[in-house]
């Protein structure tokens, strides 16, 4: 009884009134068997789905490290963190990932969280130094670990595998259908839950043919076409996002890039701006196109398209999610033929128009998070209180450990700064400027 009543405490904190099909059949097992695997599409809600049923089965009186989730990149270590903690379970939880500080790392983990999450050169790093104990893990979840072993991390993953003694329980996620379930694992009568995806009858394939080699005129007119809604635009390269970027810079078309080129800040930053609504519009490589935290999007554009049926769905999968409508929109030079497997793409033909670029909304930068104890509430009253915004006024707001990033109306940004700059939130004074 008081597991349930738990759970619905964590689901109102998060908003969510029901579990999905899906997160109910994961969270039975995962409670009940001890080794499982778990196949459903990006965005039908994984991460809660592990989530709820292993911080049920916590031991609030252990000082140790007792879940390792491991996971292919920084944002989606980033993600579950966030969600972990927002679920407001009580237990420390960190992420640790490589562009990040080793003397954070040092610091979050002096002491102990119970859930640490983490990419696995990191995590193989900090075991190697002997920065927490691997005694009382008593579960281990390879999120995306398809993705973990894509991008490399095959050794690191099996000297991680290795350095758990008291393993009771693995958890396997993937969004991808059919995977091959790697030997090192140890997997014996592995539970297997597979949810297909449900939402391809809402997404809706269109192909635009250009008659330049670069698409890059025909990539304008698709944008300007998709009139006020939010997506990415996927490269295979990041010297073809630099390309399109510097073209839609030329236009004037305004948007943020994503790849792993990137400094970590400058990821972060981006997808924060991108979530918020101040760019419609996401550069990005098939590094997003699975384990980053984006909401609904509107539609996807393949500027250039992935070598593999694989990656074409994921991308896919970022907008039609969970019973919603989307469009992936194809270009395609006139001279080039699309892979077989792409299957029932209506060609289109757009008209030439101007891009509506006036941005609604821009991002302030705090200088104060969660460790000055500053909640969300606490910085929504102080832009209506102080900074007079109304309601629908305010954009959204995301927290940080040592930071916080609000949108607020590009209009009204300069002199909220002017008002608010160096004003006290909880005990602490602090700075806010705009974030370029």
């Amino acid at each position: 009884m008081e597991h349930n009543k738990n759970q619905e405490t964590i689901l109102k904190k998060l908003g969510i009134k029901q579990l999905n099909e899906m997160q109910v059949a994961a969270q039975k097992a995962i409670a009940l068997k001890s080794e499982i695997i778990l196949l459903s599409p990006t965005g039908t809600g994984k991460t809660l789905a592990f989530l709820l049923p292993i911080i049920a089965e916590l031991n609030p009186k252990s000082e140790e490290v007792q879940v390792l989730i491991l996971v292919p990149s920084r944002e989606l270590a980033i993600q579950i963190e966030q969600v972990t903690r927002e679920m407001g379970s009580g237990f420390k939880t960190n992420a640790v990932y490589g562009g990040r500080s080793g003397s954070k790392d040092k610091m979050d983990l002096k002491h102990a969280p119970a859930i640490l999450i983490g990419t696995p050169g990191r995590i193989a790093d900090h075991m190697r130094r002997e920065t927490f104990s691997t005694k009382n893990i008593k579960t281990l979840v390879l999120d995306e670990f398809d993705k973990s072993l894509e991008v490399g991390f095959e050794k690191e993953m099996m000297e991680i595998v290795d350095a758990l003694p008291s393993l009771k329980k693995k958890v396997l996620t993937s969004a991808t259908q059919k995977v091959e379930i790697p030997t090192f694992v140890g997997l014996k009568n592995p539970t297997n839950l597979t949810f297909s995806d449900q939402t391809t009858s809402q997404l809706k394939l269109k192909t635009v043919v250009s008659t330049t080699k670069d698409k890059l005129d025909v990539l304008a007119d698709v944008i300007a076409h998709t009139g006020k809604g939010s997506g990415i635009v996927f490269c295979n390269l990041k010297d073809s996002i630099r390309t399109v970027s510097e073209f839609l810079d030329e236009k004037d078309i305004e948007h943020v890039c994503f790849y792993g080129g990137l400094e970590q800040k400058d990821r972060e930053r981006a997808l924060i701006k991108f979530r918020n609504k101040t760019h419609r519009i996401l550069i990005a490589t098939d590094l997003a196109a699975r384990g980053i935290d984006v909401l609904e999007l509107d539609f996807i554009i393949h500027y250039q398209l992935p070598p593999k049926v694989d990656e074409f769905t994921h991308r896919n999968g970022r907008t039609a999610r969970m019973n919603s409508n989307g469009t992936a929109y194809i270009l395609k030079w006139q001279s080039e033929s699309l892979p077989t497997f792409i299957k029932g793409a209506e060609v289109i033909k757009i008209q030439s128009a101007l891009v509506s670029n006036k941005n609604k909304w821009a991002t302030l930068y705090i200088t104060g998070g969660r460790k000055d104890k500053i909640s969300k509430g606490d910085i929504a009253g102080l832009f209506f209180k102080q900074g007079n915004l109304n309601r629908d006024e305010l954009g959204t707001i995301e927290l940080q450990q040592d930071c916080s990033f609000v949108a607020v109306p590009s209009s009204k940004a300069r002199k909220l700064i002017g008002q608010l700059n160096n004003t006290r939130l909880k005990k602490k004074k602090v700075r806010i400027s705009l974030l370029e």
